[in-house]
């Protein structure tokens, strides 16, 4: 139970650690909080700093989840492996260190898939791209990931993981509100370099 709680808080810390927010502010001398949507997520991340940082924030996000899932696989825990992800993603969209007002957890969900289960998470990055490729939206692909990885939890057929992956898609769901009601309206933003 102790080895429990103290994966699930150091999976919460890493996950509530907001890198985008740091590297704007160190290297670039920009609050992403007042730029673009205002998210710290990795998407708000390549519009405002550009892909450079994009992808070292995607990198450190998705290192988010995949730590704590890796270090409960090395330790042999006799709980469920992806709980210290699930901790984690939740630390992303609540972080206690900006008044737990965060992310969307997609990148930090998809790390942690990718320690627990890595052709999961090629099924889910392979829709993904070609969802962006089609529609051109990150969080329409994002949208669809977050159902799909509840649907593969189904078809793979693991009892815990379900519960799991089904809070973790309502959570990308719940934080997706306001692009949900722009991709409806036709006002969503659209990616240019696929």
């Amino acid at each position: 139970m102790e080895i429990l709680i103290t994966l699930l808080v150091i999976g919460y810390l890493i996950g509530a650690t907001p890198f985008s927010l740091l590297i704007g502010k160190w290297f670039y001398k920009i609050d992403l909080r007042e730029h673009g949507s205002g998210n710290i997520g990795t998407t708000n991340t390549f519009r405002v700093l550009g892909k450079k940082a994009g992808i070292i924030v995607l990198i450190f996000d998705m290192m988010k989840g995949f730590i704590p899932v890796l270090i409960a696989i090395l330790l042999e825990v006799d709980f469920h492996v992806f709980l210290p992800g699930l901790s984690a993603a939740l630390g992303h969209v609540y972080p206690i260190f900006l008044k737990f007002r965060g992310g969307k957890a997609v990148a930090t969900s998809a790390g942690a898939v990718l320690a627990y289960h890595p052709l999961m998470f090629f099924i889910l990055l392979a829709i993904f791209l070609l969802t962006l490729k089609l529609g051109k939206m990150v969080s329409l692909s994002s949208i669809i990931c977050a159902v799909l990885f509840f649907i593969l939890s189904l078809i793979f057929w693991d009892p815990l993981l379900i519960g799991l992956s089904f809070i973790i898609s309502i959570v990308i769901i719940v934080r997706h509100r306001s692009n949900i009601k722009r991709i409806i309206d036709g006002t969503e933003s659209k990616i240019t370099f696929m």
